[in-house]
Parts: C-alpha cells; sequence; structure tokens
C-alpha cells in the first residue's frame, strides 16, 4: 500500500497538470469547428446538417427497443442493410463512429508518426490536419486549380515518395462543393503505391457516380460515406467506409470495440429501412437548392456561386467578413471561407422557410 501512495504521490494532483505533461502533439495547431459545432446565437442556423422529421422518428422508436442493457459490437443487421443500400458486400463494409473514425484510423495503421506523411489539397475538409497532427504525421497539401480541381502533374511529383503513405480526396469537396476529375482521381490511385481515401461524405446529393464502383479494380483505395448529411442522423456519428476485405479487416482491427451504440446502431437501420421517405426528402432539398441559387443570383453582393455537387454553395461576395458578421446580427449563421478562399462564404441549403429568411436577411446587408 505505502508502494502504490508512492507512485500516486510522484504524479501532480488535480488541477496541476498542463499542457507540457501532455504528448507534444497531441494539441493539434489548429482547433476544428466542424458544422455540427458551429454556435447558434438565434433560433435559425442556415449552416447545419439536415435532420429530416422521420430521421428524428427512427430515433425516437429506437429508444423503445430493449437495448441499454447489452454491449453490442457492429450489428449484422446495420452492415446488411448498408450493403443492401450500396451494393456492397458486408465484407467490403466498415462500420465506424463518424467517417471521421475511418480518417483517423487510416492515419494510425498507416503512417509512422514524425515519419511518414500524408497528402490532401487545399481547401478541403478541416478533419484532416487535425488527424494528421494529433498522430505526428506531417501533412502535404496541394492547392486546387482556379477550377477547383486537381493538377496531376504537380501531385505526381510527390508519388515516388516513400514515406508518403496517404492521399486524402474530398469528394465532393468541402468547402468548394465539386468533385474532382474522375480521370484526374483515377490515375493518382494507378500511380501511387499507398493508400487513397475517397471521402464522400456528401456524394448522396450528387447525380455523379460514386467511387465505390472501383474498390473491386484497386486494392489502395476506400472510400467513405456517411450518415450524417443526406440522412440527417449527424448525432448518432455513423460513419462507413467501402474496400477490399484485407483493408476493411485492418480497419476492424485497429477499431476501438463498442465504440457505436447500439440505440445509434438500430436509429440508422431504422432510417435506412425508410428509403423511399429518405429520397422524398432528399428530392424536396435538391428543389430547394435550385430555388435557393435562383434566389442569390439575383443579389447584388453575390459576385459568383460555384457550382456544388453537394447540399450547400460556396458563395463569392463582396466582403465575406461583412456578409457574415452582418448575418450574425440577424441571428443566422453561414460558414465564413474568407481565410481560404478570398471573400467566399458556405450556405447549407435549408427548408424553404429558412432559405427565404436567409435571402431576406441578406438583401438587408
Amino acid at each position: 500500500a505505502d508502494f502504490l501512495f508512492d507512485i500516486m504521490n510522484s504524479f501532480p494532483v488535480k488541477g496541476e497538470i498542463s499542457k507540457e505533461d501532455c504528448r507534444e502533439n497531441y494539441f493539434p495547431k489548429k482547433k476544428f469547428s466542424g458544422g455540427g459545432r458551429t454556435k447558434v446565437i438565434g433560433d435559425l442556423q442556415i449552416q447545419r446538417a439536415v435532420f429530416f422529421h422521420w430521421a428524428r422518428r427512427c430515433v425516437i422508436e429506437t429508444q423503445k427497443d430493449d437495448l441499454i442493457n447489452r454491449l453490442l459490437s457492429i450489428n449484422p443487421e446495420l452492415k446488411k442493410e448498408i450493403s443492401k443500400t450500396n451494393g456492397i458486400k458486408a465484407i467490403n463494409t466498415f462500420i465506424g463512429n463518424g467517417s471521421d473514425e475511418v480518417i483517423d484510423l487510416l492515419f494510425r495503421i498507416f503512417c509512422n508518426p514524425a515519419i511518414d506523411k500524408a497528402l490532401t489539397f487545399s481547401p478541403s475538409y478541416g478533419m484532416y490536419d487535425v488527424c494528421a497532427g494529433i498522430n505526428d504525421v506531417e501533412l502535404l497539401k496541394i492547392p486546387l486549380d482556379d477550377a477547383f480541381d486537381i493538377d496531376f502533374e504537380t501531385v505526381k511529383t510527390h508519388l515516388a515518395d516513400r514515406n508518403l503513405k496517404l492521399i486524402l480526396i474530398c469528394a465532393p469537396n468541402n468547402p468548394t462543393g465539386n468533385i474532382p476529375s474522375p480521370k484526374t482521381v483515377v490515375r493518382i490511385i494507378k500511380n501511387f503505391s499507398g493508400i487513397v481515401l475517397i471521402d464522400e461524405a456528401y456524394i448522396n446529393f450528387s447525380a455523379k457516380k460514386s467511387f465505390t464502383d472501383l474498390i473491386a479494380t484497386y486494392p489502395n483505395l476506400i472510400v467513405s460515406q456517411t450518415m450524417s448529411k443526406a440522412w440527417g442522423l449527424a448525432a448518432a456519428r455513423i460513419g462507413m467506409a467501402f474496400g477490399n476485405a484485407a483493408l476493411i479487416a485492418l480497419l476492424n482491427k485497429v477499431k476501438p470495440p463498442y465504440n457505436i451504440s447500439a440505440l445509434n446502431q438500430n436509429a440508422a437501420i431504422k432510417a435506412l429501412k425508410k428509403s423511399s421517405e429518405f429520397l422524398t426528402h432528399k428530392a424536396l432539398i435538391l428543389e430547394n437548392k435550385v430555388q435557393l441559387y435562383k434566389a442569390l443570383k439575383k443579389l447584388d453582393l453575390v459576385l459568383s456561386i460555384y457550382p456544388s455537387d453537394t447540399n450547400f454553395f460556396l458563395v463569392e461576395c463582396r466582403d465575406a467578413n461583412k456578409t457574415y458578421n452582418a448575418l450574425v446580427e440577424q441571428n443566422i449563421i453561414v460558414r465564413n471561407r474568407n481565410n481560404v478562399l478570398k471573400n467566399c462564404i458556405r450556405i447549407t441549403v435549408g427548408t424553404a422557410n429558412e432559405n427565404q429568411i436567409l435571402i431576406d436577411a441578406l438583401k438587408l446587408i
């Protein structure tokens, strides 16, 4: 007992632990603020994941099920429903605690800390920076071209680097909204010996084909998706990845057990079984997107609206900071991307009423 007390007394008492006591790279250089974490100042937040009424019902129905008293890893029924929805075998499907877990696991599995590198494109999803920083992996960033596409010749110079182990491609890209040229993406996959992740968080809003069609052809390809966007289950944290069986087995081997609650899995199962309702609500969002685009085009402060394969628009304004701050004063939150794309804001499509409130507010600026 005295020995244990000596050990305990050798550590700082509660309240004295500081940043210096932690692993050096534990604190990312930049704090990540996702759409779901944006502070809501008033009762309207245009920038947010869509959460349908039917998705809410899935969660409420789940609370009635007798699942609380049992530990559950991944429910086979969830894999079955995801496989049925995506046309991909269960052996090629990974279920994660949000698709962010997929990103983190790939860094942990394939990149040696302080030795290996990863590569992505700029501007893109901020979580790549966070995962690279926490895992002590250098993240190379290649700027997208003027059309927000990937220049293969610029990428090509890095592909032979033996320490480059992971390439991350966001398609559709956040915040630009477009899908990079499929031909260029395939060239990267073919000419790279490491792992290529294609992050398809917003793919359900696009009419273009998913890159999951290629997983049987390229063993180094993994495609991630989520139920946080079009499926409206952001708080349930259900992500997925698709790849060859060997890649999926590695993800499952490293993934912590029981980190997706049975309640959340059951909510996802119920949502997947309501596919007709999902398609109806998605069609409504896409129709609202068309109407929002037309309304934005008429505004003097809007200089450009970039093509979008998502449920949001990247909008170039005369003054992004002024526009953002003026909207905040009217209790409306959008994403200010001026720090990465000059005078650009990102606006997520809301309900018809929300979109009209936004347009009316923009007219007052």
